[in-house]
């Protein structure tokens, strides 16, 4: 997984409640187990009309808001159904933050685990911030400090410490298991010293 430490980017601002996994990544694109490919059909029903054609009214189609790596959205962000695919469809469009006043616990547990950086805020915040969008201004995510810096301004966030040293590091559950490599091979040794009966064919 990609370390995450900080990043400067212009926000696009999608002003809505209640966007379920489906409405990020449509059932229709569930097929694939694979964690890339998956950004062309990102909000694939708000960005494309019924002939495939991208509509040019919707944020994340219009420049600069196309290479955006931070979304600011509505509150209740990721509710619906549990799947992966939804950071998984964020990352690939090179989207790595999501701004948001609440999530649903799912989804927002997904993203550590897929190198997006979820941070909640207060909604008189988050409207401070949509105006650097509106403005076509960056912002800084700084995920080391726990900030975010626009203009001359900076705003402070929360995360669990946990959750941040796995993003800071780099590590989803598979390299978080791999850490602890010597530990299983030792384990494995007594077991077998211990209860050879379990290994026999």
């Amino acid at each position: 997984m990609k370390k995450f430490i900080s990043l400067k980017s212009i926000p696009a601002y999608l002003p809505i409640v209640n966007v379920d996994t489906d409405m990020i990544i449509p059932k229709q694109f569930l097929k694939t187990i694979k964690r890339t490919g998956l950004g062309k059909n990102l909000f694939h029903e708000m960005r494309y009309d019924d002939e495939g054609n991208l509509l040019e009214n919707f944020v994340l189609n219009t420049k600069p808001f196309d290479k955006s790596k931070i979304l600011i959205a509505g509150n209740n962000f990721g509710c619906g159904s549990s799947r992966e695919h939804a950071p998984w469809a964020l990352l690939d469009f090179g989207i790595t933050c999501v701004i948001s006043s609440s999530y649903a616990d799912i989804f927002y547990n997904n993203c550590f685990k897929n190198g997006i950086l979820p941070i909640i805020l207060e909604d008189k915040e988050i409207k401070e911030l949509s105006e650097y969008s509106k403005r076509k201004e960056e912002i800084e995510v700084n995920l080391k400090d726990q900030k975010i810096l626009y203009g001359n301004n900076e705003l402070s966030f929360k995360i669990d410490p946990f959750k941040k040293k796995c993003l800071i590091e780099g590590l989803d559950d598979i390299a978080l298991s791999l850490e602890k490599s010597s530990h299983i091979s030792e384990f494995e040794k007594k077991i077998k010293s211990s209860k050879p009966w379990i290994f026999n064919d």
